[in-house]
């Protein structure tokens, strides 16, 4: 743990932000203003949430769609300038750490992957049909500064996203992953107590292959 130091500036501020949070983030521990809160009643809060400054969340109904959720545990810390944006569903653990920088969405201007109708690049991409695919971060989870978190991600519990990482697929819990694109480089070995290096299909290397 780090000591908490205030200069008279910081307390006076603090207190100022305090007032804000018991206004009007009554669950929350504390919430720094500025922030941001577009859909509000879409928004499914639990306690102690605390934030920086300049968050921004933002959660969206598309037209004719069902109605977007985004929901927030217990305990959660997210730092300067967090971006999330919802229009179909983000799930956030208990006690999940956000450095500052991070932006998790679980929509995206054009479809670009998979089966059936793709966006054309002659179209606007303010006017290209959003892909949504869910978000789902498990508990106790430690992502890094400027980390990008894309739809269709699940954060599986205890893992760590290494800063900077830009996540398109899946982390499975209790696994380090880093890059961009996102790769799993170490997972947490219970029978050893200690995070170890894994191979490409997630199994620990061999004391020769480290």
């Amino acid at each position: 743990m780090i000591e908490k130091q205030y200069s008279p500036g910081n307390i006076a501020r603090l207190f100022c932000d305090m007032i804000y949070t018991r206004l009007f983030w009554p669950a929350a521990r504390l919430v720094r203003y500025p922030a941001t809160v577009r859909g509000r009643k879409y928004l499914k809060l639990d306690k102690g949430l605390t934030t920086g400054r300049n968050c921004r969340i933002e959660i969206f109904k598309t037209l004719g769609g069902d109605d977007p959720i985004l929901k927030i545990g217990k305990n959660v810390q997210l730092n300067d300038n967090v971006h999330i944006c919802a229009l179909k569903s983000v799930e956030i653990g208990d006690d999940v750490l956000m450095a500052s920088n991070v932006y998790v969405s679980d929509n995206s201007h054009g479809v670009y992957a998979g089966n059936g109708h793709h966006s054309t690049p002659d179209s606007a991409p303010i006017d290209r049909e959003y892909e949504m695919r869910p978000v789902r971060i498990g508990n106790k989870v430690w992502i890094g500064e400027g980390v990008m978190i894309l739809p269709g991600v699940e954060i599986g519990d205890g893992a760590v996203i290494g800063a900077h990482a830009v996540v398109n697929a899946s982390v499975p819990a209790a696994c380090i992953a880093v890059g961009a694109p996102a790769r799993i480089v170490k997972r947490f070995n219970p029978a050893t107590g200690k995070w170890e290096k894994t191979n490409t299909d997630g199994s620990f290397k061999s004391d020769n292959e480290l």
